[in-house]
């Protein structure tokens, strides 16, 4: 039988609560050593459903990966899934996704990190590199790695617009210049997906379309106060750009963003329930026919039983309305699956109340289905043997023993390792260390700091003060908001004091990890150098410093010079902010000598970053 008929016949196998749970992804979570998480961890502050209420009893069969266990018992806990996935009446295989887990810095909503895995620059660094060729190998060393382990479908790229200095979510996002951006959002698709999808692929989730970079006042839209981005220059279409871009290099799947836009022509409303925003402009204008599916939690909120409430649905403009009339409004709109959903009812209530037809959960059905049968995740078992012409799938399972392997070849260590280098940015001075200095350090292990000279404890004897700090932030009250980086982008009073007071008593340099443009221009009056990286280890920095690399990396951003320079500037428009003290594209060149020999911290999957 051919491909396409397969579709067709497993949809007319389907019961309407069966195709009511093939458009839910639903949270999960796996036990660290790779066993099915069943509720056994009370204390637990997230409202997880256990793996076997899920999958077997709702027919759930897309989940998003919460967690971060080692890479061998991602793949354990995958074919486990499987095997609770046979136990359904057509034994639909489950399919897992997962936001970025690459990267040196973990946030509970937007990021993880696995060992077993090899470590890249986060997002954002692959914008200071900007080689769109290594970017690509790079995504395709993701996509084995995840693909060894079970995964298939990415939470990524983010393809928004750093428009907005004091967003918190800058580090996902390749960078405020809608060209750059772009060609980086390209890279990574094709990197993820290769040619066509297929099933050494992973598919792309392209977000948050259309774009969710001008955040007012630079709040994020998880929240009720950052309910709107804003677009006081104009400039919605140059947000849009780099999402073009990623779908022309063949992304299969959209995530829209949770603010509703004001001051444009569409409705203020979250960007999924709107039609002119996915059917008007994503699927008829740009001709997308892939899969869109919802940020999570549009439809109801997230349970937190261990901490007594729930946060609030992230149903901007639309919560006057049901959880069962935003269905309807969603599927009317134009998407496809409910993140964050694990309940199948609400699609099945919403149809018996006549906010939806089964007719139109067919047409997303059908997507789901193409997208899975095209990753090669739809085989069907003998046809001779199933009953009453209904389909019956057989399961999907990889090797756990293989699972850290990838990650471990010369091809992947390589690509990583340069991938990490070629972010780093100079932003003033130059390779300032030499053999034989006496070094003084913050931010960076004694022991790290041994192998490139002797390490004295009090900076007045030091030759050299290299300190690693990060960009600075105001502290949030709560256990989401707490993990978001927003607010005034200056360094504390304190510490910028004792910073100066550094650069002031010995030759210093300093290395920020710019997860946000920060306002430093202070500091790179006084510092010997300065240097902006975006989540790579010690030995990188030191490496650089010392000449044992070449540094050429470039600003993905301008430096605003305060934060009042930001809120004066207008939200959307790219580089708008008043005489920043570095310009984006802005990176000295310090050219390497001889490299150092690669170190087991350098060949294996990276170090923690200093702040971990």
């Amino acid at each position: 039988m051919t491909q396409i008929p397969l579709i067709e016949r497993i949809l007319a196998s389907m019961t309407l609560a069966e195709k009511a749970a093939a458009l839910c992804v639903a949270r999960i979570v796996a036990n660290p050593d790779g066993s099915l998480w069943e509720g056994d961890d009370p204390a637990a502050p997230f409202g997880f459903v256990p793996a076997t209420e899920l999958i077997v009893n709702r027919g759930i069969s897309s989940v998003l990966l919460m967690n971060a266990p080692p890479a061998e018992a991602i793949a354990t806990w995958h074919n486990s899934l499987q095997d609770l996935a046979a136990r359904t009446r057509l034994g639909l295989p489950v399919q897992v996704a997962s936001d970025p887990r690459h990267g040196s810095r973990f946030n509970v909503q937007t990021a993880l990190v696995s060992s077993g895995l090899s470590r890249f620059p986060e997002p954002i660094g692959f914008a200071a590199a900007d080689d769109p060729s290594l970017t690509e190998r790079a995504a395709r060393a993701m996509a084995r790695e995840l693909r060894a382990c079970g995964i298939s479908v990415a939470v990524h790229p983010m393809a928004d617009l750093a428009t907005e200095a004091r967003w918190a979510r800058i580090s996902g996002t390749f960078g405020e210049d809608p060209e750059r951006a772009g060609r980086i959002s390209a890279a990574w698709v094709r990197g993820l997906q290769g040619d066509t999808l297929g099933p050494h692929s992973v598919a792309a989730t392209v977000k948050h379309f259309p774009g969710g970079g001008p955040q007012r006042d630079g709040l994020d839209s998880h929240f009720a106060e950052g309910a709107h981005t804003v677009y006081p220059g104009g400039r919605f279409n140059d947000h849009v750009r780099p999402f073009v871009d990623a779908l022309d290099a063949g992304a299969t799947r959209v995530m829209p963003g949770y603010a509703a836009p004001l001051d444009t022509p569409h409705e203020s409303v979250g960007f999924a329930f709107a039609r002119s925003i996915i059917t008007d402009l994503l699927r008829g204008e740009l001709g997308f026919e892939g899969l869109v599916v919802t940020d999570f939690n549009v439809v109801t909120g997230m349970r937190l039983p261990a901490l007594g409430f729930e946060l609030p649905v992230r149903a901007w403009g639309v919560e006057h309305l049901t959880p069962i009339q935003r269905v309807g409004r969603l599927f009317a709109a134009g998407v496809d699956q409910l993140g964050g959903e694990d309940d199948p009812s609400l699609i099945t209530d919403a149809v018996a109340a006549g906010e939806v037809t089964e007719e139109r959960l067919d047409i997303s059905v059908r997507r789901v289905l193409a997208d899975r049968l095209a990753l090669g995740l739809l085989t069907e078992v003998d046809a001779s043997s199933a009953e009453d012409s209904v389909v019956r799938l057989s399961p999907v399972h990889v090797d756990p023993a293989r699972a850290a392997f990838p990650a471990t070849t010369a091809e992947h260590r390589a690509v990583a390792l340069a991938t990490r280098r070629a972010s780093v940015v100079a932003l003033t001075g130059e390779a300032p260390g030499r053999d034989g200095m006496r070094l003084y350090a913050e931010g960076i292990p004694a022991e790290t700091l041994a192998a490139y000279g002797e390490v004295v404890t009090d900076p007045a004897e030091a030759d050299l003060a290299i300190i690693r700090v990060d960009a600075p932030f105001e502290e949030r009250e709560g256990l989401l908001a707490g993990a978001f980086h927003d607010g005034a982008l200056e360094f504390p009073p304190a510490q910028l004091t004792h910073l100066l007071t550094l650069c002031a008593t010995v030759p210093t340099v300093i290395d920020v990890y710019l997860e946000r443009p920060t306002a430093l221009p202070e500091i790179a009056e006084a510092a010997t150098a300065l240097l902006g990286t975006f989540g790579v280890e010690d030995e990188i920095v030191l490496d650089a410093i010392f000449g044992y690399q070449p540094v050429n990396g470039t600003l993905p951003f301008d430096l605003p010079r305060s934060t009042a320079a930001v809120a004066a500037s207008r939200t959307d428009v790219p580089f708008d902010t008043v005489d920043p003290v570095f310009r984006f594209g802005h990176g000295l060149i310090w050219p390497g000598g001889s490299p150092r020999p690669v170190t087991k911290a350098l060949a294996g999957t990276g170090s923690k970053s200093p702040s971990e």
